[in-house]
């Protein structure tokens, strides 16, 4: 039974991941009430928050199937949004690199299947070329695939964009909501979550890692999550010359493998492993997987691991049984799932948001724009080395010295940005969080220098005033 005390909204968004945030943002353009429902205490804390932040073109995508479509036109949608809000994009280029003759002879194949899914700008290269591209790389390499347009962006900022974009255009936010129960009533969905009921005319499932339950729940059995572990090594900035451009590998019947890449805030990532494991909360790393990224680093990049590692971490990314994504509308339920997005759903997002918002239009729900102006797109504070960061602007400086103020010197995050993440339109309720917005405690010494200070800052949400040293 419905209560009138009940929240009601008309369409509730469960997950704040980036698809999650992209389908809110559209549907905050019209003139719908809309929710956003997230598990955990803080946006884009799941799937979104922990993959290999490459931006795709989606040249090695399975032609015909959803996800090559929406991939390549997420390349589209992602680079212009990145380019309105700030969000750290760096254009490297991709290689992929044959050790063998049977991956040299798949690479002709990889350029055809990279052409039927609209994508013409890959090359074939000779030993020569490869090692011209990338001098560091270990010997014997026969060839490669030059990928011109890969790129390499700031999933972080992504997320907390598009969150931030939704809630200005009047997204209702409620974090620390698991939905834990549905009960239908008519045409509403009555979502029992850990904060009480929330009542929805229409619910969209981008639900992650917990999609497959929530689609149960509305009677379906479709599909099983599986999580793929991920486990990657995140090197020194010292290391960054050695990988100008991403480094992958040729894909087998048993994935994608692991790449070596840059990063946009200067370091160099090595992984990720795949272990497909039950446990949905299992992101912590493991020795077998130190050993296998150790095994391949030194057959793709030897010097590398000379190189310090300054961190490791793994994600957990939605795994299913198909080899698509799971995109459908029901429209007697009332219901959208999105399900089975893998890591390419960070390119993927805003296209399955827009594909989201046609599906809708199809089934005649009234999706046209508010008669009003939206508020403009948010500028995102640049957390990526090729911009000009806070602690290198001398005009931002003299206007409000808190940018000159380094609080971590590793990262070189000023007091500025922390007072700035606190006081933006999704603040940060976690060093994790935090971390996610400012690079904070992400460096070399991973907070052994800054550590205290940068708990006294979170305790007091960005305040000055009580850290060593005083403002």
């Amino acid at each position: 039974m419905i209560d009138e005390q009940d929240r009601t909204f008309d369409f509730v968004v469960i997950g704040a991941g980036i698809v999650g945030a992209a389908v809110a943002r559209e549907l905050a353009a019209t003139r719908h009430s809309v929710a956003m429902l997230e598990a955990r205490d803080d946006i884009g804390d799941g799937t979104s928050k922990a993959n290999t932040a490459i931006l795709h073109t989606g040249f090695d995508a399975k032609p015909g199937t959803l996800e090559s479509r929406m991939v390549a036109r997420g390349y589209e949608l992602l680079g212009a949004y990145a380019e309105r809000t700030g969000i750290p994009v760096e254009r490297t280029g991709a290689l992929l690199v044959a050790w063998t003759d049977e991956e040299l002879d798949a690479l002709p194949g990889l350029k055809d299947k990279a052409e039927q899914n609209g994508y013409d700008r890959c090359r074939i290269a000779t030993a020569e070329d490869v090692y011209t591209q990338v001098p560091d790389l270990g010997p014997g390499a026969l060839g490669g695939l030059s990928v011109p347009d890969e790129s390499i962006i700031c999933t972080w900022t992504t997320n907390l964009a598009l969150a931030s974009e939704a809630v200005e255009r009047g997204v209702t936010l409620l974090t620390g909501h698991r939905v834990e129960a549905v009960e239908r009533y008519g045409p509403h969905s009555r979502l029992l979550t850990s904060q009480g009921p929330v009542v929805a005319r229409w619910v969209v499932n981008a639900a992650g890692l917990g999609s497959d339950w929530i689609d149960r729940a509305f009677g379906y059995d479709r599909f099983t999550v599986t999580p793929r572990r991920g486990e990657l090594f995140v090197f020194d900035k010292l290391a960054r010359a050695k990988v100008p451009k991403i480094v992958l590998p040729v894909p087998s019947s048993k994935g994608k493998g692991v790449l070596v890449s840059p990063t946009i805030y200067g370091n160099v990532m090595l992984g990720p492993t795949a272990e497909d494991l039950e446990d949905r909360e299992a992101t912590g790393t493991s020795e077998q997987g130190f050993d296998f990224l150790l095994t391949k680093g030194e057959r793709l990049m030897p010097t590398l691991l000379q190189e310090e590692v300054t961190a490791s971490y793994a994600g957990l990314r939605a795994a299913t049984e198909h080899g698509d994504y799971v995109v459908e509308l029901d429209p007697d339920h009332r219901y959208v799932v999105l399900g089975g997005i893998r890591s390419t759903g960070l390119t993927a997002g805003m296209a399955l948001a827009e594909h989201t918002m046609g599906m809708l239009a199809a089934a005649e729900v009234d999706v046209s724009p508010r008669p009003e102006a939206l508020p403009p797109a948010p500028r995102m504070p640049n957390i990526g080395e090729a911009g000009v960061r806070p602690y290198q602007d001398a005009e931002r400086i003299e206007r409000d010295p808190a940018y000159g103020s380094v609080v971590c010197f590793c990262e070189r995050v000023t007091r500025g940005e922390v007072r700035d993440a606190f006081a933006s339109t999704v603040p940060p309720v976690s060093m994790e969080g935090l971390r996610r917005r400012t690079r904070l405690m992400n460096g070399r010494c991973q907070g052994f220098f800054c550590g205290a200070n940068v708990q006294a800052l979170l305790e007091s949400r960005g305040s000055t005033s009580d850290l060593e040293g005083g403002a």
